[in-house]
């Protein structure tokens, strides 16, 4: 056990927990709470690389075995999510083969026409797939890629090809290390020297021993500080592809006698269409930011409660906990990690209900989502690293290790900031209309109302969205480059201010659905934290703009601390809520209470 008020805490967390995880926590997210819990996904000291990389890909097959239901688990945003909030505390490079192999692979591959395919091996994980976007020259532009499948009347099939070194695939995870492996292979297509655009293509990388096969060349990349697993560069040249290997929809289609169709009007249409299954990858990279998030804050938070340090007066030993320079910060992120992880489970079951009316706003929440949660979590864990004192740097101790992982989350399926600065300009265009102001002047309004506190977010919004939209319409002589430039800085203050809105009302409505009046208060207050410090950083302008008052802006210091005065005494019962298996916290050293807490052995 690791702390002596932890059956109490669990007791009274067990609204906050129904809270996060929902009324179908049990089905969606108790089998891989109980799973990464186990004594096969305990962190090993000591292993090389490879070593590490080895395990990775065993820990894999044991998550495959225990999926009842493959196409269910992949087809199904709810169950593959959550599959990804628990993997990365246990096991980062696992998590990373798995969003690979479940998502971008099967994922497409059940996305487009598959009825005459076999997915069985894939399903029964006896091949893994891996898949093949970005190239070594192109990556954030990868609709402007090189690799080519070309249409050969003679065979009826395509010839896959590389044609330069920078159109080398620079993705994870196509060595020899794990067993047979295909790659979905983004390609142009070729028909008839007339490029139709980007598709994905099918394509067998090993065999079983996982030897290469002919015309398909690896090379190993610089091991990286994020997941570890195997980062590769991979050449085609002149494989031969049957014509089942490409994936076709009303995207895009090709007779077997080259004749193309398509229901899209562009290229860059149908390359979307064709990687689509990355937006599902951007709610995965963000669930496995929460995991490791929360899995740190339970670490951190415990480890202050049970950390005795010196207190005020001579003698006097005190659980860090009770100084508020330790506990504040803590809080702080406790209020962040309750808002993103309410802001994703509203941002899933947005996208489970999306139609294709709304389908294009709902990708760009999910970006917004996606680059706001990761970038938080790096924001989280850091501080948690940083609170835990030299014992937070070693990796047995289970947030240095997720903190450097978590760097991969930032870049997959969409740089952070290239995916804001698109979402960026979509709401400059039309994708964002503000909230009108409130009517009700400020000084009749208290600080402590959570409806002011969302108004009053919700002026920030419109005052970043008033600034972006008047730098983008000054006229003159400037390229449009130069005029972007003088946008996009309020521009991505005004994504920033969006997705702080979206978290604070998610937390909010989230309060209201607690089933006790502790937890409401609780959330309440949580809420209050989060969304007054996101006033206070725009209190300038807040009070520019009459939003606020002055006595107001003097008070917001007094109020924050208010409020981190009734959230202090409830740290430990708000982390316990997040439900880290306790088999997977008892084996970090730092949680150990029985005097052996220390990362050195025992005296003799």
């Amino acid at each position: 056990m690791i702390d002596s008020q932890l059956p109490s805490e669990y007791s009274r967390s067990s609204a906050l927990r129904t809270v996060l995880f929902g009324a179908r926590a049990e089905q969606f997210h108790g089998p891989w709470r109980e799973l990464f819990g186990s004594a096969p996904f305990a962190f090993q000291e000591g292993l090389t690389h490879r070593e590490r990389t080895e395990l990775s890909y065993q820990r894999l097959h044991l998550v495959n075995d225990a999926v009842p239901d493959v196409r269910a688990l992949v087809t199904d945003a709810a169950s593959l999510t959550a599959l990804h909030e628990w993997a990365g505390a246990a096991d980062a490079g696992m998590a990373t083969i798995a969003s690979i192999h479940f998502n971008l692979f099967l994922g497409s591959l059940l996305d487009h026409d598959h009825e005459d395919r076999d997915l069985a091996p894939y399903f029964r994980m006896e091949r893994l797939g891996t898949f093949l976007c970005t190239e070594q020259a192109h990556g954030n532009d990868a609709a402007q890629m090189e690799t080519t499948a070309t249409f050969d009347r003679a065979s009826g099939g395509f010839v896959l090809d590389t044609p330069s070194d920078g159109a080398r695939k620079f993705m994870p995870n196509t060595s020899s290390v794990g067993g047979a492996k295909d790659a979905l292979v983004a390609a142009r297509l070729i028909v008839d020297g007339e490029d139709r655009g980007v598709f994905l293509f099918l394509t067998p990388l090993s065999d079983e021993s996982g030897r290469h096969l002919p015309g398909v060349e690896v090379w190993d990349l610089p091991q990286t500080g994020s997941a570890p697993v195997d980062h590769c560069a991979t050449a085609f040249h002149r494989v031969p592809l049957p014509f089942t290997a490409m994936l076709q929809g009303e995207h895009g289609r090709l007779g077997p006698d080259g004749r193309f169709v398509s229901s899209l009007g562009n290229s860059r249409k149908r390359f979307l269409h064709s990687i689509g299954r990355v937006t599902m990858g951007k709610l995965c990279m963000s669930a496995y930011s929460l995991g490791v998030t929360r899995h740190a804050l339970g670490i951190a938070v415990r480890h202050a409660h049970n950390r005795q340090t010196a207190g005020m007066t001579k003698g006097q030993r005190v659980p860090l906990m009770s100084h508020r320079s330790h506990h504040t910060p803590l809080l702080d992120a406790l209020a962040s990690t309750y808002a993103a992880t309410l802001l994703h489970r509203s941002v899933v079951r947005q996208w489970s209900r999306s139609t294709e009316a709304d389908r294009e706003d709902c990708e760009r929440l999910i970006a917004v989502a996606k680059g706001w949660i990761t970038w938080r979590a790096r924001d989280v864990m850091t501080e948690c690293r940083e609170r835990c004192g030299a014992q937070g740097l070693a990796l047995a101790n289970g947030i240095t290790f997720q903190l450097a992982a978590n760097e991969g989350t930032i870049t997959a399926e969409g740089d952070n900031l290239v995916i804001w600065t698109k979402a960026a300009g979509e709401m400059l265009l039309g994708g964002l209309t503000p909230k009108p102001a409130s009517e009700t002047p400020p000084e009749e309004r208290s600080l402590r109302d959570p409806q002011h506190l969302q108004d009053l977010l919700a002026d920030v919004e419109r005052i970043w969205h008033e600034r972006a939209r008047t730098r983008l319409r000054t006229k003159g002589t400037r390229s449009p480059l130069e005029r972007w430039n003088a946008t996009v800085t309020p521009a991505l203050k005004l994504v920033d201010a969006h997705a702080h809105r979206l978290a604070a009302e998610a937390l909010l409505d989230a309060s209201a659905q607690a089933a006790s009046a502790h937890a409401r208060s609780l959330l309440v207050d949580l809420h209050g934290l989060f969304a007054l410090r996101g006033v206070a950083a725009h209190s300038g302008d807040l009070l520019a703009q009459g939003r606020l008052t002055a006595d107001q802006v003097l008070d917001l210091p007094d109020v924050i601390e208010s409020v981190i005065t009734d959230l202090a005494p409830h740290a430990l019962e708000m982390v316990e809520a997040f439900s880290v298996p306790h088999e997977l916290l008892d084996r970090h050293p730092i949680l150990r209470v029985d005097g052996s807490s220390s990362l050195a052995p025992a005296l003799p």
